[in-house]
């Protein structure tokens, strides 16, 4: 039930795992969507992209009419128009692992193709007017109509809920919970290329030297093929490129710091980018004219209390959980929910029990979300700090690849036995993020916040652009998966000690007592050579700030 993203993508899943299974995906909206202005879950990451290029066999499709992600970028540009002159955060060449701008016009087109090319039955323009549960192996009913068409009832073994946060079986059996991230969203799409790279030379002459060494710091493909985030105190800015031509725009915003109100209407939304963002507002103000669409969501982070049941149905994507779009999970919890299900319905079909792996499977993807959701929670208001932020987004790509990006590109989702043998140190990551959040948090309430004309690049930290190549690597065996998950335990650890002794070394204040009762003595010795930055100092330290600038 429901043809998006998260549907289709199990469609394809299920029939490329189970050939000889039957998939009706019914779908409310009718086909083909409109382009760039469908739905936004427009930037993808590594596990995003791993699933749709090698578990969907999408990668064709990917690389020719999508555009190629020139990762993450983050300029804490806050009432200033000289993007040249702060402190920039990203790669000055693309991490070697690939991930993509999606139109999701263009994909989502693609896949209802796809699933028919598939033999998938695809119904387009098909609402589902009532769902009959039922337990105890008897088949769940469901009522739908296709406009134009009489009323239908098909009769499944499986029934999975894929249809946003409509979500039918979620409101069906009172499974909606909320969480504690009131966050809310505004954003809209324009029909031409921001090209955030001729930004400078707006403002400036020609020949200005610091535009001039702005523009040489990265190599080609461009700036503007980023995920661009424009950050300030309580939010952050999107600007994702799409393959149509068109530019996505959104602004993320803490209510207590900037309440929905003051942008919930695109001319709002302009008023509120002309005082925070000035250079964006700027280069919308000449595009006025080319708007597609513009939408907002108040409280768009949820929860659920279940999205699996032995009883043969499951909720996936939005249906059943969703975070925030900063560092643009939404695929990736597709994929992971997607997979699970995947799982339960080969069990299932192979006459085997499911109550207990139900079980496991909904504690394990509870506990992804809630590390996940640890990210955000409180931590807003970090999002404008050019000291404490890049020191987030390092913790924050470093625990993602090693654990969960790992444990997915590895294919051990599913893998039982070798979570039992981790456990231990599985805990340690989750308690160990919790408490670096934690930190985190506290250092952004004293730093002092220096925002220095400098580009901190993180492809120039070898151990962080290997950690994202070895994402790739060929599966590994038993021994050696183990081994890899252990040894990024003892780096995670290694890294929170760095971050400590930093923050404490800058604010002795600091209370990091909890955190530092969680590290091994050989995590809070210093090094010759530093995990952060290259000798710990281009990302943080203010001396090595103070001269590159």
């Amino acid at each position: 039930m429901g043809g998006g993203l998260a549907g289709m993508t199990l469609a394809l899943q299920l029939r490329r795992r189970l050939p000889e299974i039957d998939v009706l995906v019914l779908e409310r909206r009718p086909h083909p969507v409109p382009l760039a202005c469908h739905k936004v879950g427009e930037s993808s990451v590594e596990i995003g992209a791993h699933y749709f290029e090698q578990t969907l066999g999408l990668k064709e499709h990917l690389q020719g009419q999508q555009l190629r992600k020139f990762g993450f970028r983050f300029f804490f540009s806050e009432g200033r128009r000289d993007l040249h002159r702060v402190t920039e955060l990203g790669a000055s060449r693309p991490l070697p692992v690939t991930s993509y701008q999606l139109d999701r016009g263009i994909f989502e087109n693609f896949l209802g193709q796809e699933c028919q090319r598939r033999g998938i039955r695809f119904v387009d323009n098909a609402v589902i007017h009532k769902l009959d549960l039922h337990e105890h192996g008897k088949p769940h009913l469901v009522h739908w109509q296709q406009q134009g068409a009489a009323p239908q009832q098909t009769a499944a073994k499986w029934v999975v809920d894929a249809c946003g946060r409509a979500s039918l079986i979620k409101r069906q059996l009172g499974l909606a919970q909320g969480n504690a991230h009131a966050v809310h969203a505004v954003w809209f799409r324009i029909s031409e290329h921001i090209r955030i790279d001729d930004w400078p030379l707006a403002v400036d002459e020609a020949d200005d030297p610091a535009a001039a060494a702005w523009r040489q710091r990265c190599e080609t493909p461009t700036r503007w093929l980023s995920t661009n985030h424009l950050v300030g105190s309580g939010y952050w800015v999107w600007l994702i490129p799409l393959a149509s031509g068109s530019h996505s725009v959104g602004i993320v915003a803490d209510p207590r710091y900037h309440p929905l109100e003051r942008m919930n209407s695109f001319e709002k939304a302009m008023d509120w980018l002309q005082e925070f963002q000035p250079a964006l507002f700027d280069d919308l103000d000449a595009k006025r004219d080319k708007l597609q669409d513009f939408h907002f969501f108040k409280r768009f982070s949820h929860d659920c209390k279940q999205v699996f049941s032995e009883h043969r149905w499951a909720l996936a994507g939005d249906a059943g959980r969703f975070l925030d779009p900063f560092y643009s999970p939404g695929s990736d919890f597709i994929a992971i929910g997607n997979t699970y299900i995947t799982e339960l319905v080969a069990r299932d079909l192979a006459g085997q029990r499911l109550g207990a792996h139900v079980q496991v499977y909904e504690q394990v993807f509870r506990s992804f979300y809630d590390s996940t959701l640890a990210l955000y929670v409180d931590q807003y208001g970090l999002f404008g700090d050019p000291e404490v932020l890049p020191c987030k987004v390092i913790w924050d790509y470093t625990y993602y690849w090693s654990v969960l990006a790992q444990m997915f590109c590895q294919q051990r989702l599913a893998d039982l036995a070798s979570m039992g043998h981790l456990r231990g140190e599985l805990a340690l990551c989750q308690q160990l993020n919790i408490e670096v959040q934690r930190f985190l948090r506290n250092w952004g309430a004293v730093s002092q916040r220096r925002n220095l004309p400098v580009m901190l690049d993180q492809a120039s930290v070898p151990w962080f652009v290997e950690l994202n190549r070895s994402l790739h690597d060929p599966s590994l065996d038993d021994a050696a998966y183990r081994e890899r998950i252990r040894a990024a335990s003892r780096r995670l650890q290694r890294l929170a000690g760095e971050l400590l002794q930093r923050g404490l070394q800058q604010h002795p204040g600091l209370d990091g007592s909890a955190l530092r009762a969680l590290l091994p003595a050989t995590a809070l010795q210093p090094t010759a050579e530093g995990l952060l930055f290259p000798a710990a100092d281009a990302l943080m330290a203010p001396e090595a700030l103070r001269a590159e600038g």
